[in-house]
C-alpha cells in the first residue's frame, strides 16, 4: 500500500468499539528492511530455545514476516478503569486488527491476521520493543493478492444461531 492507503488503514483500524476512550492498542509497522530485522529477532530467539534446531529451521523464522511487503503488529495493553474491564479492552485490540484486515481489502489487497509461536513469547515481544504489560494482537500480513485465497470451511449457521 501507498502511504496514504496505509494511513488510511491505520486510520480505519483506530476507529473500533472502544469504552471509556482509553484506546488500549498501539500499532508496529514493519516494512521494507524492518521485516527481516524483525525475523531476526524471532530468529535469534527460537536459536536460543532451541539449540540443537537445525540451520534450516532457524532460515524459516528469520522469514516469518517477508511474505508480504506490509506487516502491520496490533499491539494490546489494557489500563485500569472502574467501569471498562480488561476483557473489553482487549476485545478491541481484536476489532482493531478485524478493521486494519477489512480495510486492506477494501482497499484491493490481500490481507491475513496472524499470530504464531512468537507472538506469544516474551523475548520476542521484548526484541519487538513492547513493554512488560503489552502483547501482540497479532500481525496483519497485507500485499497484492498472487492467487485467489481458498476460504476455510466454516461453521453451518444453525450450528452456532440460537434465538432466545
Amino acid at each position: 500500500p501507498s502511504p496514504a492507503e496505509l494511513e488510511t488503514i491505520l486510520t480505519i483500524g483506530a476507529r473500533v468499539p472502544d469504552h471509556g476512550k482509553l484506546a488500549p492498542w498501539r500499532f508496529i509497522v514493519f516494512e521494507g528492511d524492518a521485516r527481516l530485522r524483525a525475523g531476526d529477532v524471532i530468529a535469534k530467539v527460537f536459536a536460543k530455545k532451541n539449540p540443537g534446531a537445525p540451520a534450516s529451521d532457524i532460515e524459516v523464522e528469520k522469514k516469518r514476516l517477508t511474505d508480504a511487503p506490509l506487516v502491520i503488529g496490533i499491539v494490546s495493553f489494557t489500563k485500569p478503569h472502574p467501569k471498562v474491564p480488561p476483557w473489553e479492552q482487549e476485545l478491541s485490540a481484536g476489532a482493531s486488527a478485524m478493521n486494519i484486515v477489512t480495510a486492506a481489502t477494501a482497499l484491493g489487497y490481500g490481507a491475513c491476521w496472524l499470530t504464531g509461536w512468537f507472538a506469544f513469547d516474551r523475548d520476542v515481544l521484548d526484541g519487538l520493543g513492547l513493554k512488560p504489560d503489552e502483547k501482540l494482537a497479532g500481525l496483519v500480513h497485507i500485499g497484492k493478492p498472487t492467487k485467489p485465497s481458498e476460504d476455510r470451511p466454516r461453521p453451518v449457521l444453525s450450528d452456532i444461531v440460537t434465538r432466545f
